[in-house]
C-alpha cells in the first residue's frame, strides 16, 4: 500500500499542531515516527488513520483522495499504548473479532497460529484481566494482525511495560514485520527502539517533520542539531569551535585536527560527538581527553560515564558494567574523524568519515 502525504498540516484554534509536510511511506516497509511528547506523532498518525481530518493537505492511498473519509470506511489496524482488548471476551474471541466480522473461514485455525507467533496460545481461554500487561498487548497486536489490514499503525505500544518485556516484544516485533505484509507505522521516543526496529524513521519535532529516510542513514547522518539531538540517546554530546586552518578550535584551545571543506573556513561551528564514539582505552589516532567522573550510570549492558573535562562535560557510553569511584580521575579517548560538524545555521556540514565510505 502507498500511503503519501502532501502539505499535511494540523491547527487547534490559534495552536498549531503540525506544521506543513510532504511524506511518502515505503510501501511493505516499517516507517519509525520519532520523536520527543508532543513533537506531534500521535496527531499525524491519527490523521494517516482517518481518525482527525487534517487542517490543510491531502491524504492518498493507492493515488486515491482519502482526505476526511473516516476510519470505518479505511482498512486500518491500530495499536495504542494501553491494552485495549474486550474485557468480557476471551484472548481466542478477541483476536477472532476482526475475522468473524470479515466472514472468514477456518477461524479457529487462524487464531491459533497468531496466537502461537506471539506466545500466547496457552491464554486463549482466559479473559484479558487475567493476563499480564505484556501478555494483554500481545493479544492486541494479535487482533490487529487478525484484520490484515495494508496499514498498520501503533502508537508507542511498548511504552507502559517493563523493560524485559519491551526488549521481549521488539524482538518479536521486528520478525513479525519482516513479513512486509502490511506498511507498518511504528511511533516511538526512543531511538533505540528506531534503530531495532530499522526500515524508514521520520524524525519530528515540534510540529515539523524535520528528516525523513533509511533509519541507518539518518542515524549516521542527521541532516541538522535537531535531529542530532533528537536521534541520539543519551543526547550528543555538542561543543562550540572555530574552524581554523589546520581544523577545529575549542574554547580551552585545543586542536581537534580535521579537514575542513574552504567554506566553513573562520566560521563558528557546533562539533557533535555520539556518547558511543568517546572510548576508555586508546586507539591509533585517538586524541586524549583528561577528565573527572562526576557520574557513572549502568543501563543494561552499557555504562554511561558523566565526566567533567576542559571541553565541558562529557558523557560517554562505554560497553560493559563498569564500576567507576565518583570523583576519580580518567582519560577519555575519541578519533577525530568521529566528530560531527554543524554550521552555525546548525545544518551538518560534515559526518564522520565511514559515513561517506557508506
Amino acid at each position: 500500500m502507498e500511503l503519501v502525504l502532501e502539505g499535511i498540516g494540523k491547527r487547534a484554534g490559534a495552536e498549531t499542531w503540525l506544521h506543513s509536510m510532504d511524506l511518502a511511506l515505503r510501501g511493505g516497509a516499517v516507517t519509525v515516527l520519532l520523536g520527543a511528547t508532543q513533537a506531534g506523532k500521535t496527531s499525524l498518525m491519527r490523521i494517516m488513520a482517518g481518525l482527525d481530518a487534517p487542517s490543510t493537505g491531502q491524504v492518498r492511498v493507492d493515488g486515491r483522495n482519502v482526505t476526511g473519509m473516516p476510519v470505518r470506511e479505511r482498512n486500518v489496524a491500530m495499536v495504542y499504548q494501553q491494552f485495549i482488548n474486550y474485557p468480557s471476551l476471551t484472548v481466542a474471541d478477541n483476536i477472532a473479532s476482526p475475522l468473524k466480522l470479515r466472514g472468514d473461514r477456518n477461524v479457529a485455525q487462524r487464531v491459533r497460529e497468531l496466537a502461537e507467533r506471539l506466545h500466547i496460545e496457552m491464554f486463549l481461554d482466559r479473559y484479558p484481566a487475567e493476563l499480564s500487561g505484556g501478555q494483554q498487548q500481545r493479544v492486541a497486536l494479535a487482533r490487529a494482525l487478525a484484520k490484515g489490514a495494508p496499514l498498520m499503525l501503533l502508537d508507542e505500544p511498548l511504552v507502559n511495560l517493563d523493560y524485559k518485556l519491551r526488549e521481549e516484544l521488539r524482538e518479536e516485533l521486528t520478525q513479525l514485520f519482516a513479513a512486509g505484509e502490511s506498511t507498518v507505522v511504528y511511533a516511538t521516543t526512543e531511538p533505540g527502539e528506531a534503530l531495532l526496529l530499522g526500515g524508514y524513521t521520520a524524525v519530528l519535532d515540534g510540529g515539523e517533520l524535520l528528516q525523513y529516510g533509511p533509519t541507518a542513514e539518518v542515524f549516521h547522518a542527521p541532516n541538522s542539531l535537531r535531529v542530532a539531538r533528537t536521534f541520539s540517546d543519551p543526547p550528543m554530546n555538542l561543543l562550540a569551535a572555530q574552524a581554523v586552518e589546520d581544523g577545529l578550535r575549542l574554547p580551552d584551545g585545543a586542536l581537534l585536527p580535521r579537514a575542513l571543506p574552504d567554506a566553513l573556513q573562520g566560521g563558528a561551528l557546533t562539533l557533535g560527538l555520539r556518547a558511543s564514539a568517546l572510548r576508555l582505552q586508546a586507539q591509533p589516532g585517538d586524541l586524549a581527553v583528561p577528565g573527572r567522573v562526576e557520574l557513572a550510570e549502568i543501563s543494561g549492558s552499557d555504562t554511561f560515564v558523566h565526566a567533567d573535562t576542559p571541553w565541558g562535560e562529557l558523557v560517554a557510553q562505554v560497553t560493559g558494567v563498569h564500576y567507576i569511584a565518583l570523583g576519580s580521575a580518567l582519560t577519555l579517548y575519541l578519533n577525530p574523524a568521529q566528530v560531527y560538524v554543524f554550521n552555525a545555521d546548525g545544518a551538518l556540514a560534515l559526518a564522520p568519515e565511514r559515513m561517506k565510505r557508506s
